[in-house]
């Protein structure tokens, strides 16, 4: 079923193949070293991935495919009596429609993952109503085959440079799940379908010249080259490889083809999916640049740039990888982004069988994909936040559908697909995940019998029609310190394998043989890199994170459409641990009758704390990072944190009113106004600003009788054209210049309010008003006080 089951050279064959009712690629260039097997060939067995995959197949099945189809008919001139869904697929978001492709592609995984009928009806079902739409498109499109759920003019837009959100990224969607839906649903329709938008795309690309085509790449336009490179292998139309080779981007492609590492900066997720169809590429052409550019990136992004749970990014971007300390913040790890890198991994690792590959896939797949699944009602999270002291927030089913929604979607169908992997007569055991695997062409089925990371055992069991020789290669985790144990029917083997590597046990396997592999685990530590005063605990592959309670979040509604108004959500104080970081290890302790659960043991200042499994973490707020000091060094940081409480608490004692800067109920309550204002989160806060001559305002409360200042909090590192008035009643009390006063630090400014703007009165208008062509504020909180 999977792209690499038929391991053809170009040429010998042309056309789609079927097997078994599957549609098989044709166009293989690259005989791959380890190939996936066929996603209908593997079943989970009970365990936590097996328990995420029904409870996302329910979550499936809750969406309405009619409302998914909605905006696409409405576009199309066709009646639509459904409601349209809210959040990023609501009639007004230009990125609408993307969620239908990641729904097609996560129903026809799932139908394969499980061979439940109702998942292949709702396939056919959204083809036959994507075929109708692109038939009326074709009626008022530039060219037939056109299919959106927007008007073209968006492809107008980024041709011309113009502002659009991703037209192609979500074309990208659309046609990935049209070749999902064919390669796991058997469906003729929507390969059809997807040749039609290939010959519109081809259209479209031909007008514009190699300089035009490049500028229109510098707009994210998710893994194009990968599907069109994808199709091509399915039709072994050279026009659809050529068009693959037009979302090329040479920006991002030349410097990684010569090793280059030019990363720091750039929208971390807008890069991945075109490295993806680099691997592709290579694939379906055997051009080793294309190899190069994988390989660099993957170690670069894997090796460098990822934190101990395998995510990527900052504020959906990458950073210096000299800077991750400056880097925990609540919106860390966009989930996209490891849903992209493991994709990438498969493909590298099925050209090249690496046990560093599937170190990075297993770390990823536990500590972030599984992590970021809710278990009560199966939401999801856009990011994991390393925000020691933060919490992890989820998508509603109906007003939501960010990327992350869309590819945690497809996320749990896709859990099986690297436990095991093949070569003409290998057999991989890549991951330590309760699945059987099914072999037809040797007759053979393997199952994995495992409650590991819970246990360091896994057991696998043959089932063969006739005896078979064959190589069983076992990974040896590089997290495996003290070696692994291989036994058959009991007997022990004299195998030697260093932690890195696989182990390999090769002989005429036979019905009935049963092999037990044990992987010690262990506590340890990680440094965050180039930051050692900042450690993570692992047990085995498995991120343990601190569990920190739920202060603050009893009122808060953790599921949510916009994720980030969360981030401006006030931290506790965190433990932080105090000793030598070299003797950590030996004040954690387990504890008894709790399998992953440990405890520190006169470690944490001003408390200990429980560590647990990050995936387990949920409605919770935890640490994953914690900072460790000599004893030293925790006294100065107490006397500090007291005499900030201390400090907080003469100010609340003189506070009169606040207005908390970005909470919608506060603002509300202060009848917040203004023009060409906005607000966003930082550093658990949130700022609220007016541009190009803008203003924002709040009525708070004043004593009559009694002196009032304005204390306003500022960003300390904030600069360029910030010049405002601060206006009471009408009346200017200051004027404010913000260039760089506290670099990195918050400061407040006191602003004495004339008695005579408060005396009889209870409340007053606050005004912030930008000077012509300049900004107001970064206010980050506005209080009144004696």
């Amino acid at each position: 079923m999977r792209h690499s089951n038929c391991i053809l050279l170009a040429g010998i064959l042309t056309g789609t193949m079927l097997a078994a009712g599957r549609a098989l690629p044709a166009v293989e260039q690259v005989p791959l070293a380890a190939r996936p097997f066929p996603r209908d060939a593997i079943r989970l067995l009970d365990g936590p991935f097996a328990d995420a995959q029904r409870r996302n197949g329910e979550v499936l099945l809750q969406l309405d495919p009619d409302r998914l189809l909605h905006m696409f008919r409405v576009t199309a001139g066709l009646p639509s009596h459904a409601e349209p869904y809210g959040g990023w697929e609501a009639p007004e978001i230009e990125v609408r429609g993307h969620t239908l492709g990641h729904y097609l592609t996560a129903c026809a995984l799932t139908y394969a993952a499980t061979a439940d009928p109702r998942f292949q009806e709702r396939t056919q079902q959204i083809v036959t109503g994507l075929s109708e739409c692109q038939q009326a498109l074709a009626q008022q499109a530039t060219h037939p085959g056109y299919l959106a759920a927007f008007p073209e003019s968006f492809f107008d837009r980024v041709e011309t440079l113009q502002p659009v959100w991703v037209p192609w990224y979500t074309l990208h969607k659309i046609l990935a799940g049209l070749l999902d839906t064919y390669e796991y649903c058997d469906n003729q329709q929507a390969l059809d379908v997807a040749v039609q938008v290939a010959g519109w795309i081809a259209f479209r690309a031909d007008r514009l010249s190699h300089a035009q085509q490049q500028a229109m790449l510098d707009t994210e336009f998710g893994g194009m080259n990968e599907v069109l490179a994808h199709l091509y292998s399915f039709t072994s139309d050279p026009d659809h490889l050529r068009l693959a080779r037009v979302f090329d981007h040479e920006r991002l492609f030349d410097p990684l083809a010569q090793g280059d590492d030019r990363l720091d900066g750039l929208h971390a997720n807008t890069q991945v999916p075109k490295v993806i169809g680099a691997a592709r590429e290579y694939e379906v052409t055997g051009e080793s640049r294309y190899l190069d550019i994988a390989r660099c990136f993957w170690d670069r992004v894997a090796l460098h740039r990822s934190y101990v749970t395998g995510g990527h990014s900052d504020h959906e971007h990458f950073f210096p990888p000299t800077e991750f300390a400056k880097h925990l913040s609540p919106e860390t790890t966009e989930t996209c982004n490891t849903y992209n890198m493991l994709k990438l991994t498969q493909h590298l690792f099925a050209i090249e069988p690496t046990a560093a590959a599937m170190d990075f896939h297993e770390r990823a797949l536990y500590n972030h994909i599984l992590a970021a699944q809710d278990p009560r009602r199966g939401m999801f999270v856009y990011f994991l936040p390393l925000k020691p002291g933060h919490f992890k927030s989820y998508s509603t089913l109906d007003n939501s559908f960010w990327c992350c929604f869309g590819t945690g979607l497809e996320n749990p169908a896709r859990y099986g697909d690297a436990i095991f992997a093949h070569g003409d007569d290998a057999l991989y055991v890549n991951l330590f995940i309760a699945a059987e695997v099914r072999w037809p062409e040797l007759g053979l089925v393997l199952r994995q019998e495992t409650r590991f990371p819970e246990e360091d055992t896994t057991r696998l069991q043959f089932d063969l029609t006739s005896p078979r020789e064959l190589a069983l290669r076992i990974r040896h985790p590089g997290w495996a310190t003290a070696g692994i144990t291989v036994t058959v029917n009991g007997a022990l083997q004299p195998l030697s394998s260093t932690p890195g590597s696989y182990v390999t046990v090769r002989r005429t396997w036979q019905r009935g043989d049963r092999v037990e592999v044990r992987l010690p685990m262990a506590v340890r530590t990680e440094s965050l890199p180039h930051a050692d005063h900042w450690l993570a605990f692992l047990y085995g592959p498995i991120v343990l994170a601190g569990d920190l309670g739920t202060e603050g979040l009893e009122t808060l509604d953790l599921y949510t459409h916009n994720q980030v108004e969360l981030t401006a959500t006030p931290t506790p104080e965190v433990p932080i641990l105090v000793g030598d970081s070299s003797q950590v290890l030996s004040h954690v302790q387990p504890v008894d009758g709790q399998p992953l659960t440990f405890q520190t043991a006169g470690l944490g200042r001003p408390a200990d704390v429980v560590l647990q499994p990050l995936y387990r973490v949920h409605h919770r707020r935890y640490a994953v990072y914690w900072e460790c000091r000599s004893a030293e060094h925790w006294q100065e940081i107490a006397a500090a944190r007291e005499a900030a409480a201390a400090a907080r608490r003469e100010l609340e004692a003189r506070t009169v009113d606040v207005v908390v800067i970005g909470n919608a109920e506060s603002e509300q309550e202060h009848r917040q106004q203004g023009e060409r204002t906005t607000w966003g989160p930082f550093s658990d806060r949130a700022w609220r600003h007016a541009d190009d001559g803008g203003w924002f305002s709040y009525d708070v409360q004043v004593l009559p009788d009694k002196p009032m200042t304005l204390l306003c909090t500022y960003w300390g590192s904030d600069s360029g054209n910030r010049h405002f008035d601060l206006l009471v009643d009408g009346t200017q009390i200051a004027t404010q210049r913000l260039d760089r006063d506290k670099p990195d630090e918050f400061f407040d400014v006191q602003y004495p309010i004339p008695a005579a703007l408060t005396r009889g009165r209870t409340t007053i208008t606050v005004r912030f008003q930008a000077h012509p062509g300049h900004m107001a504020g970064g206010v980050f909180e506005l209080r009144i006080v004696q």
